[in-house]
């Protein structure tokens, strides 16, 4: 891995090497064992040059959220498109589980804001587009009853119900047949919003 990311900073692209080696390790090993020192060591660079494009941790995971964000809302976008309009909702609540149980220090840093530095322009964009993209999906659900009040009652609703259910998949407090996925999917259905 080492000499790889090695030859990638090579090439310019240092700052990717440095992200991929930082969610290597988020992954792998989790939030605790991730740092600056850390995230260089393992991209096979000084120790400096983490600070030089992040400038501190907190600036390093913030990117990394929005990287994890940008993630999120491509496999959110490809579940719902490939579903059939009458199960999109369900789709994008699927999607939704499975991008947590893919990437778990990946989703955890990204709602994880004493990490964060929430006003990181590249965070607080990606942020959006993950809000827009979720609201868009409870709207996109609705009966066209044009109340935006209760589009964004349900979207709170809907977001805090299936980010709930992540959380406790990710911190093993369902019973194992409750986390298999005809329970999940069975879950997921009664939150149909219409």
């Amino acid at each position: 891995m080492e000499d790889g990311a090695v030859k990638r900073y090579h090439h310019g692209d240092l700052r990717a090497a440095i992200l991929d080696t930082a969610e290597a390790i988020l992954e792998q090993q989790g939030a605790a064992a991730l740092t600056l020192r850390a995230a260089a060591r393992a991209a096979g660079v000084s120790h400096a040059a983490p600070a030089h494009h992040f400038g501190d941790l907190r600036g390093l995971l913030s990117e990394l959220a929005a990287l994890g964000f940008e993630r999120f809302v491509a496999h959110l976008s490809a579940a719902m498109a490939a579903a059939p309009e009458d199960r999109r909702f369900l789709a994008l609540g699927l999607a939704y589980i499975d991008f947590a149980r893919r990437w778990p220090g990946m989703f955890t840093l990204m709602f994880r804001s004493e990490s964060l530095d929430e006003a990181r322009p590249a965070l607080v964009a990606a942020q959006q587009r993950a809000s827009d993209l979720l609201a868009g999906g409870v709207s996109a659900t609705r009966s066209g009853s044009g109340a935006e009040a209760d589009d964004d009652a349900d979207a709170i609703a809907a977001w805090s119900m299936v980010h709930g259910l992540a959380v406790l998949l990710l911190d093993r407090r369902l019973p194992p047949e409750a986390a298999a996925g005809p329970m999940i999917e069975a879950v997921l259905s009664r939150l149909a919003i219409g």
